[in-house]
């Protein structure tokens, strides 16, 4: 099987990599395993990508701690300040094919794509030009390379399994942008295997997930019994939107329609009301004064975002206060 294809989407034709990015190469990984890609459109294969296994993990770990304590640790802050920066030019470059892909993909629409890509290149941007300052604050993030390569770190990133394309394209353009080798490292597999051999790496000095919480609970629960690195989690949200009644309705609407529309239902908003639901489902429930639309929005084990709809400026800041999110 080759390491890379030529894909020929509605908008596009491009080269597909396919290897695991491993020190700015793409490999076909120790034990030479692939998995199918699915068009979750029309239910088709795309294509297969090579399947990391716990040897490749290995590999790509040593290849970024080689990288961190050799020429990656000489680089100065605002070199590095450029090299992301420079990245986020050419995923400029290549937003059509980036959003192409992810509509072929990930199954949401083009325009959906274009505002994601163009977020992840705002953001390598912004965490460049933070690269050689220092501010004194420190800021969570589901946006793992940019705030990492800026403080000095080395990456091994592992794609999510059903969507590994964009992020093998990403490796291209990290290569093209200048990184030092294994300063990032790109890999696609399964949570069960090659996440797990991540989380449970003893050379690995922090993990950033985000994803559902059952899967976080097995990470935090890996990083405990390897070396007990640092772990960042961005789990499950149940997102309450609060709307009073001196609202500008029409305005809630749209708000509370962005919310849990906009991404197909995959922002998860009577069990409805306190699971995450992954698909484009909203619960609605009445409430009769403040103190009970805080105990309907705080019923629930999480407490990723909320929205509050008011005119009141004192009912927004006491309902913010309280609700149990953020």
């Amino acid at each position: 099987m080759s390491l890379s294809t030529l894909i020929r989407t509605p908008n596009v034709t491009y080269e597909q990599p396919l290897g695991l990015f491993i020190n700015n190469k793409f490999v076909k990984g120790v034990e030479g395993k692939t998995f199918e890609t699915i068009n979750p459109s029309t239910e088709k294969v795309i294509t297969s990508v090579r399947e990391a296994t716990e040897k490749d993990v290995d590999v790509a770990v040593k290849a970024a701690r080689a990288a961190f304590e050799g020429e990656w640790h000489s680089v100065t802050p605002s070199e590095r300040g450029r090299l992301l920066v420079k990245l986020a030019d050419l995923i400029e470059r290549d937003s059509e094919t980036l959003a192409a892909i992810e509509a072929l993909d990930n199954g949401k629409t083009v325009a959906m794509a274009k505002l994601d890509v163009a977020a992840a290149a705002g953001c390598l941007r912004y965490y460049g030009g933070w690269a050689d300052k220092i501010h004194g604050q420190a800021i969570d993030t589901n946006n793992k390379i940019g705030p990492a390569a800026a403080a000095g770190n080395t990456v091994v990133l592992k794609t999510a399994e059903q969507t590994p394309l964009s992020g093998l394209y990403g490796a291209k353009l990290i290569a093209e942008a200048g990184f030092p080798a294994g300063v990032v490292n790109i890999i696609s597999g399964f949570g069960r295997t090659a996440g797990a051999a991540i989380s449970s790496h003893m050379d690995i000095d922090k993990v950033a997930f985000t994803g559902s919480t059952f899967v976080g609970r097995l990470i935090l629960q890996a990083a405990a019994k390897s070396n007990l690195n640092k772990v960042t989690v961005e789990l499950g949200g149940k997102s309450p939107n609060i709307v009073f009644d001196d609202a500008d309705i029409d305005n809630a609407i749209s708000w509370a329609n962005f919310g849990i529309f906009y991404t197909h239902g995959q922002r998860p908003d009577l069990l409805i009301a306190k699971e995450d639901i992954f698909g484009p489902v909203v619960a609605i429930t009445k409430f009769k004064d403040k103190a009970e639309a805080i105990r309907i929005g705080n019923d629930s084990n999480y407490g990723l975002a909320a929205g509050i709809h008011t005119q009141n400026v004192n009912t927004a800041i006491r309902v913010s206060n309280a609700l149990e999110v953020g």
